[in-house]
């Protein structure tokens, strides 16, 4: 599962190694960076996990920095950014929440706390691959109203209807495929008088 990958930056290798073998062992798909540049060239990416865990302090960009310039990307906007601090004051970490972190956590870490708070991650992540699903269907849906309510050219003759293509099939089909609208024949009182005749009137037998 796509949101259950996560990206982890740190530059030291002590930090770098408890974090990759216990997310692991949690069971993610885990990516791991030396320093803010590597971590900010992979997560341009749209396919790059959508989850980091960034350390605030990195040579070459740091954790503010990384998710200073994700959240000005499209297509990288809706990561779920995570900040590793031993910072505790509070300005320093409404510093980081306004750069564009979602979350934070406090170095030393205790663990319960980051698994939970990856877990709102990838919850958040779901939701939000949810929500974008929705609107392609919607896109969709809306486009299919758009062509069903302008000009339909429809023969004058056979009643097909030409198709955006340019081939015609009949106008019972086309409607069953662009709308909910199901076609059950009868027959309309006029045509009724017109090609039938009333039962009994068939003369001698």
């Amino acid at each position: 599962m796509r949101n259950r990958q996560v990206l982890i930056a740190d530059d030291e290798e002590t930090t770098r190694h408890i974090l990759h073998t216990t997310l692991i062992h949690w069971g993610y798909d885990v990516t791991v960076c030396k320093d803010g540049a590597e971590a900010y060239r992979i997560l341009r990416d749209p396919a790059s996990p959508p989850v980091a865990l960034l350390d605030w302090n990195m040579p070459g960009m740091d954790g503010v920095e990384i998710c200073g310039e994700l959240r000005k990307e499209r297509d990288t906007a809706t990561k779920y950014l995570v900040l590793l601090t031993t910072r505790s004051n509070k300005e320093d970490l409404v510093e980081g929440l306004r750069s564009g972190a979602d979350d934070y956590v406090t170095k030393p870490f205790h663990m319960g706390e980051l698994r939970a708070r990856l877990l709102v991650g990838t919850r958040v992540v779901s939701l939000h691959s949810e929500l974008a699903q929705h609107i392609t269907e919607l896109t969709a849906a809306l486009d299919k109203v758009k062509r069903l309510e302008g000009l339909l050219p429809i023969c004058a003759y056979c009643k097909s209807v030409r198709r955006d293509k340019g081939y015609w099939e009949q106008v019972d089909k086309y409607f069953s495929e662009h709308s909910s609208v199901r076609f059950t024949h009868t027959i309309c009182p006029s045509c009724l008088d017109k090609h039938c005749e009333p039962l009994g009137t068939g003369g001698p037998v």
